[in-house]
């Protein structure tokens, strides 16, 4: 029998500050409320914006990593899936709930602090990984070589300082 595949892959920007929470056994999940926009043209040629929002979940270490590092409107890569969670409320009527679950974050440029970032993947077994911007087995990392500044000791952020 065929396995399925739940896959999913968001590039947008937050709406929030990342909501970081510990369950008893000190385990990270933070929770972000992340944007994604599209536009098309209407019938009378008119551009016409349409704006998702997703909630997407990290847990452990890439939770906490997303949550000290990710602000309000910085951009981000999210790469995970999609899970439905059916629950009773405290009303008695039951109420739906679609998260993402990611296992691949990738910060971008524009919004927040700081220019482009790292990448990062949860704890899974090590995959090659061909993200958005390629190379490395997290999403991000460097390949041999790399710029002149980065073979001189001069280099204003030397890599023991990037905490990705």
């Amino acid at each position: 029998m065929a396995r399925g595949v739940n896959k999913v892959i968001l590039v947008g920007n937050l709406g929030n500050d990342p909501d970081m929470k510990y369950t008893q056994g000190g385990m990270a999940i933070c929770t972000l409320s992340l944007a994604t926009t599209s536009v098309r043209k209407d019938k009378e040629g008119n551009q016409q914006e349409r704006t998702e929002w997703h909630r997407v979940k990290l847990f452990g270490k890439l939770g906490e990593i997303a949550g000290e590092y990710l602000k309000k409107g910085r951009q981000v890569y999210i790469e995970g899936s999609i899970r439905y969670d059916k629950f009773t409320g405290q009303d008695g009527q039951e109420r739906y709930i679609t998260e993402i679950v990611a296992d691949e974050m990738q910060m971008l440029g524009g919004g927040g602090e700081g220019g482009g970032g790292g990448g990062m993947r949860s704890e899974r077994p090590a995959r090659p990984a061909a993200g958005p911007r390629g190379g490395g087995e997290y999403g991000g990392g460097r390949s041999g070589g790399g710029s002149p500044a980065q073979q001189r000791n001069d280099d204003p952020f030397p890599d023991d300082d990037i905490p990705f």
